[in-house]
């Protein structure tokens, strides 16, 4: 376990990032405050963007990354800072490269590896001598050296360990989370060889101010991140499914969890739907892997169930609620407010709150979807589903759903609509109760 160093630099560190999502940005732009760093990404536009001082992730300092890029072109200053580009040609300029793409499952639940293998074939292509390539994507235990560096040595001709190295760091970020950022989180490190993970470690505690924890080996640090999360999920799954049982006896879950909480050691986790991008897939990386070892991993996978089916849940509550309403179903109106997979950040990446749309539009609704977080063309590529950024006044609804409690929904005006006999359910549990019909 190593503390930060403000003054720490590792030598002839020349760092390309390969992808500039949630993940990459933040830690380009730190590196390069101190490195000659690249900013890859195959998507031109988002170059071009970040180029300009532009973000549409919202994860970024603004200043700090207007303030590396000019870095970067003024002259007469040392080689850091902070260039863009899509030309693969550029990475051959660098010595060290940090791929955090997109690690996702796919319609079987089952690890995509698809963007992690091509960016390490494109990677392989261009390595030389002495280069490090460090992962930060999530994967399962033993992807990097079994999944990866294979892809590293075919496509580059060169010997792992030999001629290039490797190492692993997964990523801690917290999307929309302004004080828990990249150089507050204790960062975990590794490498193939002991000195190459020496030098991974060097390369984030210069950054980390929170520290970092070299681990003992690649599979080690692999391991960590997808426990992480699988915990996380199995400990919400637990309180879900007291919502289903606290559902059918009539009292309130929060309630519950507020008088639990009165004891010092239990942990107040709150019932909800379970998305984004690590908790609602990283389990999944870790069941993968378990199978393939001729283990099946009971509780992992019983936990994903009852997350995955949550979404469902609030669809089939709602309809019984407004029936108790005397609303017609088939035709009736209703708003979902929120799909981004969390508050106040416009990630919807793995959402949860499709799942409540889809089953809604089963029961014959007339759905609509309000998020002024989100990006309507992005929602509309990945999930085939329209929505507004603004909401008209004078629209009737007979159900609303809060699926995200963005700040702007913590002060609308609910009241007016409870004049129809509208039904309000809020999943959050963030509105004053009085205002709705039910909450998980």
């Amino acid at each position: 376990m190593n503390n930060n160093s403000n003054n720490l630099v590792v030598e002839n560190a020349k760092i390309a990032i390969i992808g500039l999502g949630y993940v990459g940005l933040p830690l380009a732009i730190e590196l390069a405050k101190k490195y000659d760093v690249l900013g890859f990404d195959i998507n031109e536009g988002r170059v071009r963007e970040l180029s300009e001082g532009q973000d549409r992730t919202q994860e970024a300092n603004v200043e700090d990354l207007e303030n590396v890029i000019a870095l970067k072109k003024a002259e007469g200053k040392d080689r850091i800072g902070l260039g863009f580009s899509s030309n693969t040609e550029e990475l051959r300029k660098y010595n060290t490269f940090i791929v955090t793409v997109p690690t996702p499952i796919d319609q079987f639940k089952a690890p995509d590896l698809r963007p992690l293998i091509k960016a390490s074939e494109m990677l392989g292509k261009i390595l030389k001598r002495g280069d490090l390539v460090i992962y930060e994507s999530t994967v399962y235990p033993g992807c990097t050296e079994e999944d990866c560096v294979p892809v590293l040595e075919k496509f580059s001709g060169l010997t792992f360990n030999k001629d290039f190295f490797a190492g692993y760091s997964p990523e801690r970020i917290n999307p929309g989370d302004k004080i828990n950022t990249l150089t507050k989180i204790k960062k975990v490190t590794s490498g193939s060889t002991p000195e190459i993970a020496s030098r991974v470690d060097d390369l984030y505690r210069s950054i980390i101010l929170a520290g970092t924890h070299k681990a003992p080996s690649i599979k080690v640090a692999e391991a960590s991140k997808a426990i992480e999360n699988a915990q996380r999920d199995v400990n919400i799954s637990f309180v879900n499914e007291l919502s289903l049982i606290f559902d059918r006896i009539g009292i309130d879950t929060n309630d519950v969890i507020e008088a639990a909480g009165t004891k010092w050691n239990f942990l107040k986790y709150k019932p909800g739907l379970v998305g984004g991008h690590c908790i609602g897939v990283d389990p999944y990386y870790l069941a993968h892997k378990a199978e393939s070892l001729g283990y099946h991993p009971e509780v992992i996978l019983s936990g994903r169930r009852v997350n995955d089916n949550m979404g469902q849940f609030v669809a089939n509550k709602l309809v019984k609620l407004m029936i108790n309403k005397d609303h017609k179903i088939k035709g009736a109106k209703a708003l979902i407010m929120g799909f981004t997979f969390k508050e106040n950040c416009p990630d919807v990446r793995n959402t949860r709150v499709v799942d409540i749309y889809h089953e809604l539009v089963q029961f014959g609704m007339d759905v609509d979807i309000y998020d002024p977080w989100a990006d309507a063309a992005e929602v509309e590529h990945e999930y085939g589903v329209q929505i507004e950024r603004e909401l008209e006044d004078d629209k009737v609804y007979n159900a609303i759903v809060v699926a995200v409690a963005h700040n702007e929904f913590l002060s609308f005006d609910f009241a007016k609509f409870k004049r129809d006999n509208v039904v309000i359910f809020d999943t959050k549990a963030c509105l004053d109760r009085d205002l709705v019909d039910a909450r998980l």
